[in-house]
């Protein structure tokens, strides 16, 4: 999945609020929707897109499906973030930092 999606994925507040909500277990849908208190259809809406975008895993168990946080694709998109990070010895020697860019990314998530 390419860096796009997964920013324009976390770029909604609603899908951040089920990002914060699965980051300390599993869920299911209902679940979600019953914390968020939003309709079942609106919340499939913004898992789905949070699937897409390669932030969520669903696994399924008889008549339900849970969600959880793919913490690879966290772990990728930190790395990408930090070459934004300011730090001291960058400014002595910037010549040396090399940039970090979507096609950098594993072609998976592309």
């Amino acid at each position: 999945m390419a860096l796009q999606e997964t920013l324009k994925a976390i770029s909604d507040p609603v899908r951040r609020k089920i990002l914060v909500s699965l980051r300390e277990k599993e869920l299911s849908a209902g679940e979600i929707a019953q914390i968020l208190q939003m309709t079942p259809p609106a919340t499939s809406h913004h898992l789905q897109k949070l699937k897409y975008a390669g932030l969520i895993s669903e696994r399924k168990e008889k008549n339900y499906i849970f969600y959880e946080l793919n913490t690879s694709l966290f772990e990728e998109l930190l790395l990408w973030l930090k070459q934004f990070e300011q730090r001291k010895e960058e400014t002595s020697d910037e010549g040396n930092q090399k940039a970090v860019f979507d096609s950098d990314l594993p072609a998976a998530r592309r």
